[in-house]
């Protein structure tokens, strides 16, 4: 019986120094589904819907977003690079949440089709705690179409995302001004030019 006791101690006092290990690492979404109703054209960048990502367990934790498919799935699968997250990496304390942005940028040859993915939340390798995170995920389905297109339209539309994506309104004037003023002087400068020369003729 002292024997059987003291197994029983031993056992009971393993599993309480064993006990941080099995905190509840948690991850939730705040959305299950992200539909682009336009078809998408190849070369544009887009600013998809944010995902919200929750901590749903009572361990702080670092969390990533990643894309992720499914299995013999009859949609296309857009490539991981095609996919910008920010933030990449973030911290997040039991029952807090972060918003990622997510941007799609499409290169200038792409298979034109329906596509779909998994935007997939999930703990990094390790938590704050030195436990693992294995096999915790949650995820938010997209679903978007490209357009069929030649490579001089994907050109046209690569330029005019960056410009829409990276010009402020007062930069995109400034632009315009300076270009028809340019246009002007270049008229100007060559109607002197065609006076000269009828003249000396």
């Amino acid at each position: 019986m002292k024997k059987l006791s003291s197994i029983l101690f031993s056992l009971l006092s393993i599993l309480m120094l064993a006990s941080p290990a099995f905190a509840n690492i948690g991850v939730g979404v705040g959305t299950g589904k992200i539909v682009v109703n336009d078809a998408l054209k190849p070369g544009q960048i887009y600013i998809l819907p944010s995902l919200t990502v929750l901590n749903t367990g009572d361990e702080t934790s670092y969390y990533k977003v990643s894309i992720t498919y499914h299995e013999q799935q009859p949609e296309l699968m857009p490539p991981a690079e095609y996919f910008e997250f920010s933030p990449a990496t973030f911290e997040l304390a039991p029952g807090e949440a972060q918003v990622v942005d997510i941007r799609l940028n499409l290169p200038l040859k792409v298979e034109p089709g329906k596509y779909f993915a998994y935007l997939e939340a999930s703990p990094t390798a390790t938590t704050t705690s030195g436990g693992s995170s294995v096999g915790v995920a949650a995820a938010a389905k997209l679903y978007f179409e490209i357009a069929p297109a030649n490579v001089f339209q994907a050109i046209f539309y690569k330029i005019a995302s960056l410009w829409e994506l990276y010009s402020p309104w007062t930069l995109r004037g400034t632009i315009f001004i300076a270009l028809v003023v340019v246009i002007l002087l270049l008229r100007k400068f060559l109607n002197i030019n065609i006076s000269l020369r009828k003249k000396n003729e």
